[in-house]
């Protein structure tokens, strides 16, 4: 098993289109936040993860960058792409790293400057990371493509709206007006969302998460260093990781992404969490919810709700505060935003200040139980990571 490793920092630079700033800037923001967190320097770290799916952005060595403008050289680092899911893949070796011995502290640092280029070549490239040469070449596919598949045949399968996946959007827009790095701040209603424009129906404007720029980073601590460090340890009681067929044609269905059943599964086993129940274990989450039909499914795939009632939990807000779980309470992908290589950094960056109580009043869940649940996917499904957090050493 190795040993226990805590977040002992976090931090987030503001998300949105940041054009004043260049990535090393950019990066420094959450760096710089964390470090101070964490009540360390640069010389205490040992060893850096970077996060970044890149291709739209100037910088195709950002992990060169970053350690030089963040005075990290000489540590050693590299390069990690899971696509949407790169940031907890980041997580997960700087964890690995530390749970061996190889480092005291790791630092996992996820990056994007998307907005670097412009939106078609972004959507493009984010098209690209299914499979090439059978989806996007053969059908013209893009992501919005392929999610709407999903949301077709879960509204075939279990009767769900255009206006129940509108109910997601207003809840993640709800808290991501309180969340001040958040890049969308304004509350929206299911009239905007459904008055919104198609993408791929039947998803609309309001339905998709947004190009993103931002960086966000975690430092994990060897337990005993941690205990030293803070007085708040955010134990990683357990991660799991999966994938999923390239070619969607050879999946089993369109309902469920099979590979978040099964990272959620192992994350469970060393949580030693019953996966028939696993809702009672956790005070928030937070899902991956780059189209609306993504928070849905997540719900069901993580074993929170049974199969098809989903959408009555979003009809019922039993993912708000006060309802059975909370979820997204930064606002989620849709509102706080979508810089790939940042997301899941920032996922488990958020948990972790839930847990210490430290977000915003109007966002803060109730903490009883003192776990959370991160659930992070690249691709429709391609790499899927779940990462439990506990106050209480697992």
């Amino acid at each position: 098993m190795g040993r226990k490793v805590a977040i002992v920092g976090v931090g987030q630079s503001k998300f949105g289109s940041r054009n004043d700033v260049n990535m090393a800037e950019l990066t420094w923001e959450s760096i710089k936040e964390a470090l101070n967190d964490a009540g360390v320097d640069q010389k205490d770290i040992d060893y850096f993860v970077t996060s970044n799916a890149g291709g739209w952005s100037s910088e195709p060595l950002p992990a060169v960058i970053i350690a030089e403008y963040a005075g990290l050289n000489p540590k050693g680092t590299a390069k990690v792409e899971a696509a949407c899911a790169s940031g907890s893949a980041a997580v997960k070796l700087a964890h690995d790293m530390v749970a061996s011995g190889q480092a005291d502290i790791a630092m996992a640092v996820g990056v994007e400057k998307m907005n670097e280029s412009p939106t078609p070549t972004i959507v493009e490239f984010i098209g690209r990371a299914g499979n090439y040469f059978w989806e996007f070449q053969n059908f013209g596919l893009t992501f919005p493509g392929y999610y709407a598949l999903y949301a077709t045949a879960y509204m075939d399968k279990y009767g769900a709206t255009e206006e129940d996946l509108a109910l997601v959007a207003v809840k993640n827009h709800y808290y991501g007006a309180r969340n001040p790095k958040a890049q969308f701040r304004k509350e929206i209603n299911v009239e905007k969302i459904m008055g919104s424009r198609y993408i791929a129906w039947p998803l609309k404007l309001f339905d998709c998460s947004p190009i993103t720029d931002g960086s966000a980073t975690v430092i994990l601590a060897a337990e005993e260093l941690a205990k030293k460090l803070t007085d708040t340890p955010v134990w990683i009681a357990g991660i799991g990781a999966a994938s999923g067929t390239s070619n969607l044609s050879k999946r089993k269905g369109f309902t469920s992404l099979e590979a978040a059943v099964a990272a959620a599964n192992q994350a469970y086993k060393v949580a030693k969490i019953d996966p028939e129940a696993p809702i009672k274990y956790f005070d928030v989450a937070e899902v991956h919810d780059c189209f609306t039909i993504a928070e849905i499914l997540a719900y069901e795939d993580l074993g929170f709700a049974k199969r098809g009632e989903a959408v009555e939990w979003v009809r019922n807000q039993e993912t708000y505060i006060g309802g059975k779980i909370p979820v997204n309470l930064s606002g989620g992908l849709k509102a706080k935003g979508h810089p790939i290589g940042a997301t899941g950094e920032a996922m488990i960056g958020d948990l972790a200040k839930q847990l210490r109580q430290e977000v915003e009043k109007e966002r803060q869940a109730p903490i009883k139980k003192g776990m959370a649940l991160a659930h992070n996917i690249g691709g429709t499904g391609h790499y899927a990571y779940v990462t439990i957090l506990s106050l209480d050493k697992v």
